[in-house]
C-alpha cells in the first residue's frame, strides 16, 4: 500500500481536502480524557494537527515514508514511520501501551489496513471506559461533479482498483466496525460527514490524479479506451466548472464517518 502514495506524495499533501475543525471538537467531547491520541495512517498529518488542539500529545503513524517527508510540523505531534510487518504487541507498545489512549483516528485510510490486527491494537490501547475510535473517508462523490466523477469516471476505473478501495467507494457500509456506537454512525450505517472546501479547477484535477484508483490504473497499463474516458470526464468537469479555472469554488466532498468505544 505504501508505494501507492510515494511518487505523488508532495502533490497529495497539497490537494487533499482539509477536515472540518468541528469534527475534532465533537470527537474530543466524546472522550473522557484528553491526554494522548493516535492518528493511524496519518498521511501528511492533516488530522493530527487538528487533534493536537484538543489533546496533550498526538502520535501520528504512517507506512509511507514519502508522506511523512511532507508532514505538517506541530510541537504536540510526533510522526513515526511504521513498517507494515509490525506485530500487534509491537504496535501496542509503540502507541503507548495498554489502556493508554483517549482517541484513535483513521482519516481516509482504514481500508488499507490489516483490519483485524488494527482492531486488536485499538481494543488494547484505548482507555476503558471513555476511549473512542473514529474512522472516516470520502470518494469521488464531490458536489456538484458527482455524476461525472463517481458516476462516470469511477466505473471506468473500477476494473483496475485494488479490491480494498471498494470499501471507501461504497462509503464504508461493508466495513466491519465491532464497537459500541456513540451517536456517530454504526456498523453498516456510517454517518454523513460533508467536507466543504474551496478549490480551483487545478486543485480538483490534482485531487483526482493523485487518487489511488487512478494511480493503480496507470501502473497496470490502463488501455487507450480508459484513457479516453478519463479525458472525457475531466473535460466535462472543465466545461461544467463555469468561470475561470483559477477561481476557487465551493465544493462538497460527501464524506462518511463511524465512531465507537470498545465493547466491554
Amino acid at each position: 500500500m505504501a508505494g501507492l502514495y510515494e511518487k505523488p506524495s508532495e502533490t497529495y499533501a497539497k490537494k487533499r481536502p482539509r477536515y472540518p475543525k468541528e469534527w475534532f471538537s465533537m470527537l474530543a467531547g466524546l472522550t473522557a480524557g484528553h491526554q494522548r491520541a493516535w492518528d493511524a495512517g496519518c498521511g501528511s498529518g492533516q488530522a493530527a494537527i487538528s487533534m493536537a488542539e484538543h489533546y496533550e500529545s498526538v502520535l501520528a503513524t504512517e507506512v509511507s515514508e514519502g508522506q511523512l517527508r511532507h508532514a505538517i510540523a506541530h510541537p504536540k505531534v510526533r510522526y513515526v514511520h511504521t513498517p507494515e510487518h509490525l506485530s500487534e504487541d509491537e504496535l501496542v507498545a509503540l502507541v503507548g501501551g495498554e489502556n493508554s489512549l483517549d482517541l484513535v483516528v483513521v482519516a481516509t485510510s482504514i481500508h488499507w489496513f490489516d483490519i483485524p490486527l488494527f482492531y486488536g491494537v485499538v481494543n488494547r490501547a484505548l482507555k476503558k471506559p471513555g476511549g473512542v475510535l473514529a474512522v472516516w473517508g470520502y470518494n469521488y462523490e464531490i458536489h456538484p461533479f458527482e455524476d461525472a466523477l463517481q458516476g462516470q469516471l469511477y466505473p471506468a476505473l473500477r476494473p483496475y482498483q485494488d479490491p480494498r478501495v471498494r470499501l471507501a467507494m461504497e462509503r464504508y457500509r461493508a466495513l466491519p466496525f465491532p464497537f459500541e456506537p456513540v451517536g456517530v454512525g454504526a456498523e453498516g450505517a456510517p454517518a454523513d460527514a460533508d467536507i466543504e472546501v474551496e478549490m480551483t479547477l487545478e486543485d480538483l484535477l490534482g485531487f483526482v490524479n493523485t487518487g489511488s484508483v487512478v494511480t493503480t490504473a496507470r501502473e497496470k497499463g490502463a488501455g487507450a479506451e480508459l484513457e479516453a474516458v478519463t479525458r472525457d470526464v475531466l473535460k466535462r468537469v472543465e466545461q461544467e466548472w463555469g468561470g475561470a479555472p483559477t477561481e476557487p469554488k465551493k465544493l462538497v466532498f460527501k464524506g462518511f464517518m463511524l465512531a465507537g468505544r470498545p465493547r466491554c
